[in-house]
């Protein structure tokens, strides 16, 4: 019987483009430091450190992790690295929860930072997780394929690009409430389709920014946690998947690998929604906070997260059911449309779904929120994460 596990401390830097006054080991104890004192905790009593972090190409520093070790407290304790691209924050807060839920440990640090603004050429580097004799010739990146995704997501169910303006729309509003959001600037829906195409059907403002920042959250036992605090947010469902490598494998009519669903992502909600006892997830969930660095993304996403019928995401959207006065917010933070720290943006979704249901989460909260649930991805569109987190055990 696995244990009962809480998010008891939490801490993030803000985002921006350039960290240039710190290295990457000072960026990381930042938020370290931040997640100690949420927590009122000293870094001897981190039992287990569960580091998160994407591809070191980024930065430029090969095998990070290990640079990091006397910035995270985890001389003499267990520690281990997670790394699943885009995913990895989740897979690594996936990790923490198992180190405690197991019996293994009693707290558990989850950290991270991105210092992607290090890197003169992002998408270069994204360029080469593909194939090196079948795919990366074609000169896939993240953004391309997104679009990709995007393209048929229109071609199935009539999405369109004014839909997906409207997502980044709303996530730039929310942002706008988020101290720490890398991009906090109102856009209109004009503003978005008029700003110049990047990779059809996307545009500039479709598309996140290249974000530095760090990201830490302790997770506790019950045991543990009840000494510590009185409104822990509870960790109460996960589920993962992964998907087939190859890019053209994922674009089949008709089969289980048709990358205009994220049938993916509904298998791994569906694993995090029967462990939390959800069976109806637009009515249970009270906040989402979603893993989508491109407007469509998002779109596929609270589909695969059963807010609503699948190809009616866009239709939902315009007619404001995500908003922060709708029925379902999505991303009151600004989500990754607004702040993008590869390494650690689905670890920012666990923290900022965490704050939303102890009710700290300051000018971006959604009243009464008690139950939500955080996402990440990652590779190309390899892996899923999905948590739910509540107010109540």
């Amino acid at each position: 019987m696995a244990r009962n596990v809480a998010i008891v401390g939490i801490g993030q830097t803000n985002y921006t483009t350039l960290r240039n006054d710190v290295t990457y080991p000072e960026l990381v104890f930042e938020a370290v430091t931040k997640a100690l004192s949420d927590a009122s905790m000293s870094i001897d009593e981190i039992e287990a450190v569960v580091f998160s972090l994407a591809p070191t190409s980024l930065v430029g520093v090969d095998a990070m992790e290990r640079w990091c070790i006397d910035a995270v407290g985890a001389k003499g304790k267990p520690f281990m690295r997670v790394n699943t691209g885009g995913a990895t924050g989740g897979s690594a807060a996936q990790a923490g929860y198992f180190h405690i839920a197991s019996a293994f440990f009693d707290t558990v640090l989850v950290v991270g930072a991105e210092k992607q603004g290090d890197t003169p050429d992002t998408q270069l580097i994204l360029n080469q997780i593909w194939d090196p004799r079948f795919e990366r010739a074609v000169a896939l990146n993240a953004i391309n394929m997104s679009s990709f995704q995007a393209v048929r997501h229109m071609h199935k169910y009539g999405t369109t690009e004014q839909q997906m303006a409207m997502v980044s729309v709303r996530d730039h509003k929310n942002a706008l409430n988020n101290p720490h959001a890398h991009i906090r600037q109102a856009v209109s829906l004009e503003d978005v389709l008029a700003s110049r195409v990047v990779c059809w059907p996307l545009k500039l403002l479709d598309c996140c920014p290249r974000s530095s920042g760090a990201c830490a959250v302790i997770m506790a036992s019950e045991g543990r946690t009840r000494k510590l605090m009185q409104r822990p947010a509870w960790i109460k469902g996960i589920g993962a998947t992964t998907n087939t490598y190859y890019m053209g494998d994922k674009m089949e009519t008709e089969m289980f690998n048709d990358h205009g669903d994220w049938d993916e992502l509904a298998l791994a909600a569906e694993h995090a929604y029967r462990m939390a006892g959800i069976s109806n997830p637009a009515k249970q969930i009270d906040v989402a906070e979603i893993y989508g660095p491109f407007s469509c993304l998002e779109i596929a996403a609270v589909e695969a997260l059963g807010f609503c019928p699948k190809g009616q995401g866009g239709k939902f959207e315009e007619q404001g059911f995500f908003n922060m006065t709708g029925e379902l917010p999505v991303n009151p933070s600004g989500g990754a449309l607004c702040s993008n720290p590869i390494a650690v943006t689905g670890l920012v979704r666990v923290a900022e779904a965490a704050l939303q249901v102890t009710g700290r989460a300051e000018g971006r909260q959604v009243n009464g929120a008690k139950t939500a649930v955080a996402t990440a991805i990652g590779g190309s569109l390899q892996f899923h994460t999905a948590m739910v987190i509540s107010a109540n055990l």
